[in-house]
């Protein structure tokens, strides 16, 4: 949600208008799709990772507004913890060696800013979760001083009307509250972007939708937070209760909520773009004084402001996004149910195996979303976050038979998924090497069953084996972490535990 906003109070007839203009928003949409006036394809990826900032202690630094005034690079921005940055990578043709590009550009990046924090005792951690962060840092005095970030935390306090409560069963369990939504910033995550075509779209998020999970459990790297070993994956639930801006009563009732894998499969991108504004009441009623109806209607493209900021209130973990450049709207689906880290090769691995697979699956005669319910789909998400490279999924039985079994996560990556992603890579022309390297390193994390997340809870309970109490566990965890992230070698090669010590 990266629009400028005003903080201010709102009037009881704004949101009536503002639902106004979001309904005036859908039919421009609905035009722009009937007139075919979006954009061609252009094979077109964007990248953007959230990062947390810790110091060579391994606990959090509050100071994103200083470290960003040293870095001085618009590819760096603010996120909603004073412990938070996001680096965003410009969008980049799919093909060729994108990925080693890619990669070559993030680790620049991302040492140029290490180096600028560590002038001020900070550093760069690229994680899901920091482990060190406790529950008295994320309070509403942590919130990044930036005026949307304040009133979109006003509004969904309001909107609650009550404390936040998280509630985590996991490996051990987390209850807590917050008078804030500040909590969901410990979530930290990369979000890849696709553009396609409207009439490609809803084949690419169905198959977005489909492999989540399977995301989700190969490159999970969350498993703690607030002292508590929860979820392998525990961003979903945490931010799905760090946003929840319903009482217990409407959950009873079955209102959905704000953080969201969705319900059913698609046939059109306009079938999101309505639940958005069917289910989920405006939180920010800002309406800009652009006219879309009258906009299309002189030859023009509206920039859909309402249905843009309303969308990004609503957090799927494949998001549509409308977008405008050069003149010319484009769709893209988002995807962002991937955590930061633990490597730039483990994300550029991650990325490689998405877009190759999501397109494979999009372009496949008999698509396993035709024969998979979507609540399996859904299953799947849930077995993932909870137990990682470990899971368990729901899949279709290869042949003409059909049907659902259950099959280990790793099993279905190596048998039958990375094949898939490959011809997927070779299909955006993708050169062999980058694929064979960047999918391979996918094959040995489930070859040998490591990912961020098993990574970081071997080496912690080493660290309680050899002594150490919970606090300083997590901190030693934390800071080997952040030295064997910036060696660079992927987390599948990394020694648990700590040098010197059995």
């Amino acid at each position: 949600m990266g629009e400028k906003v005003v903080a201010g109070g709102f009037e009881l007839s704004d949101r009536q208008r503002y639902r106004r203009k979001l309904q005036q928003c859908l039919e421009g949409l609905e035009r722009l799709l009937e007139e075919r006036r979006f954009d061609r394809p252009k094979n077109l990826m964007g990248l953007e990772i959230e990062l947390n900032l810790a110091g060579g202690d391994g606990m959090p630094r509050m100071m994103n507004a200083e470290v960003l005034e040293r870095i001085a690079s618009r590819d760096f921005q603010t996120e909603l913890g004073m412990f938070n940055l996001e680096v965003n990578i410009v969008p980049h043709r799919l093909g060729g060696r994108v990925f080693d590009q890619l990669a070559e550009e993030l680790r620049t990046g991302l040492a140029y800013a290490h180096r600028k924090a560590n002038e001020v005792d900070a550093g760069i951690v690229m994680i899901g979760i920091l482990p060190t962060l406790a529950q008295r840092d994320l309070v509403s005095a942590n919130l990044s001083d930036v005026d949307r970030y304040m009133l979109l935390n006003d509004q969904m306090v309001a909107e609650r009307g009550e404390d936040f409560v998280l509630d985590i069963q996991g490996v051990e369990r987390l209850t807590c509250t917050s008078g804030s939504i500040t909590p969901e910033a410990a979530c930290t995550s990369v979000q890849l972007h696709l553009q396609v075509t409207p009439g490609r779209f809803a084949d690419v998020w169905n198959a977005a939708q489909a492999i989540a999970p399977v995301q989700v459990a190969v490159g999970a790297n969350s498993p703690f937070l607030f002292g508590r070993e929860l979820w392998r994956e525990s961003r979903p639930p945490l931010f799905q209760q760090a946003t929840d801006v319903r009482p217990p009563e409407l959950q009873a009732q079955g209102v959905r909520p704000r953080t969201w894998f969705g319900e059913r499969w698609i046939d059109s991108v306009k079938d999101l773009f309505e639940e958005n504004l069917r289910y989920f009441p405006p939180l920010l009623p800002i309406c800009d004084e652009e006219e879309p109806l009258r906009v299309l209607d002189d030859g023009g493209i509206p920039k859909l402001q309402e249905l843009v900021l309303h969308n990004g209130t609503v957090y799927r973990w494949n998001r549509p996004v409308y977008g405008i450049a050069d003149g010319v709207p484009h769709l893209r689906v988002e995807n962002r149910v991937l955590p930061a880290g633990p490597t730039v090769t483990d994300v550029m691995a991650n990325a490689a195996f998405y877009y190759g697979l999501v397109r494979a699956l999009a372009e496949d005669a008999r698509p396993v979303w035709r024969r998979m319910p979507f609540e399996a789909a859904d299953r799947n998400f849930d077995a993932a976050c909870r137990y990682g490279i470990d899971a368990e999924l729901e899949w279709v039985r290869p042949g003409r038979t059909g049907g659902i079994t259950k099959v280990p996560a790793v099993k279905l990556v190596r048998d039958e998924l990375l094949p898939l992603a490959a011809a997927g890579l070779d299909a955006w022309g993708i050169e062999p090497a980058d694929r064979d390297h960047y999918l391979g390193v996918i094959e040995e994390r489930c070859r040998r069953r490591v990912n961020g997340a098993s990574w970081q809870v071997d080496t912690y309970h080493r660290a309680l084996e050899a002594g150490l109490e919970r606090e300083a566990a997590l901190a030693a965890t934390t800071r080997r972490y952040a030295e064997l992230m910036h060696r660079g070698e992927p987390v599948h090669t990394w020694p648990v535990g700590f040098p010197g010590r059995s």
